[in-house]
């Protein structure tokens, strides 16, 4: 049986993590304890009241530990990355992977010198059922050629709840390459462009007087040799939505449209997930929700085949690039709405 264990759990996303790896079958080691986020501690000993804390570098010298999941401080997890894969470990790392140039070159390096896989966990398509479906409606032809992906990444703030971190550009690595990454792995899969250019690019900070440095907005247009894609990523989601952020994507072909609402429908069906698709023969709402995520199953193959069939390195590698270079070429709008 393949084993993993968590290393740096600073985002809830590291549970996401855990519960899909054990769901396809894979054995939870343990977790290091180390975070910034005591509450992600604690509900780590709640949820997996079993599991082990164990030591940072003893995961790292463990031979029975096949997969190291990592969901640290962004501007960490690099490093952390390539100490597990000189461990032989595959590594399954949380959005952004890398928070500049230098890391993404030196996991490159990594990933060629030891043979590990270096996986990014893109939740938003990942771990989304009305996303796998969505997918599976776009390979089958069902809108035509995909030209353009339309992508919506809002967020709510909760300050209150947020590490220190949170606020620092060059601890999260920016508001594009930290949200917008989801945005950008979405264009590149929907349109089955290989790559693209970042033709324009803006952040800015518009609610947060407080921490001038922040960036709480951020679009990104990207043009590929066959697609186009418009997409914005923000922290201004209401406290009156009743869940995190209000996700949606569409994906615009030449026979027809989907649309997903994944995590709420605000027209009022229960529950999230949910696709509509508009075609030559009217116009469909789907509900998601059993639809089964193969990225993890995928993932496990991998391990054991050494194979790419769950994302290709090829591919992680572009999102990466693609959502850097976004943030640094990006021109900065002021609260007034003036760019300087």
């Amino acid at each position: 049986m393949v084993k993993f264990a968590a290393v740096g759990i600073d985002h809830t996303h590291i549970f996401d993590h855990i519960k899909g790896l054990t769901a396809a079958g894979a054995e939870f080691a343990g977790y290091c304890p180390q975070t910034t986020v005591p509450a992600i501690l604690e509900r780590m000993r709640d949820t997996y009241p079993q599991a082990k804390a164990l030591d940072r570098e003893a995961i790292f010298a463990d031979p029975s530990i096949d997969i190291v999941c990592i969901a640290a401080v962004p501007r960490d997890r690099a490093d952390l990355a390539i100490r597990a894969m000189e461990a032989g470990k595959d590594v399954m790392v949380d959005k952004p992977g890398v928070t500049t140039f230098e890391q993404l070159e030196r996991v490159k390096e990594a990933v060629s010198r030891t043979g590990r896989i270096f996986s990014v966990f893109f939740s938003e398509r990942l771990g989304v059922r009305s996303a796998v479906v969505a997918g599976k409606l776009v390979a089958d032809g069902a809108i035509g050629t995909v030209v353009q992906t339309l992508g919506m990444g809002p967020h709510k703030k909760q300050l209150v709840s947020r590490p220190d971190w949170f606020l620092k550009p060059e601890a999260y690595g920016g508001v594009i390459n930290d949200i917008a990454s989801h945005q950008i792995d979405q264009f590149l899969y929907y349109t089955g462009s290989e790559t693209a250019e970042v033709v324009a690019s803006s952040i800015g900070n518009f609610g947060t007087p407080q921490s001038a440095e922040f960036q709480d907005f951020g679009e990104v247009l990207l043009r590929s040799d066959r697609a186009s894609g418009y997409h914005r990523v923000d922290w201004f989601t209401p406290d009156g939505l009743p869940t995190w952020g209000d996700g949606r994507l569409t994906i615009l072909g030449t026979e027809g449209y989907i649309e997903l609402r994944k995590y709420i429908d605000i027209a009022g069906r229960p529950g999230k997930d949910h696709l509509f698709i508009v075609d030559g023969k009217g116009v469909r709402h789907m509900d998601c929700s059993g639809e089964p995520l193969d990225y993890f199953p995928a993932f496990l193959n991998d391990v054991r085949e050494r194979t790419e069939t769950a994302l290709s390195q090829r591919h992680v590698f572009e999102v990466c690039r693609l959502a850097l270079e976004a943030q640094a070429k990006a021109a900065v709008i002021t609260r007034a709405g003036a760019s300087r």
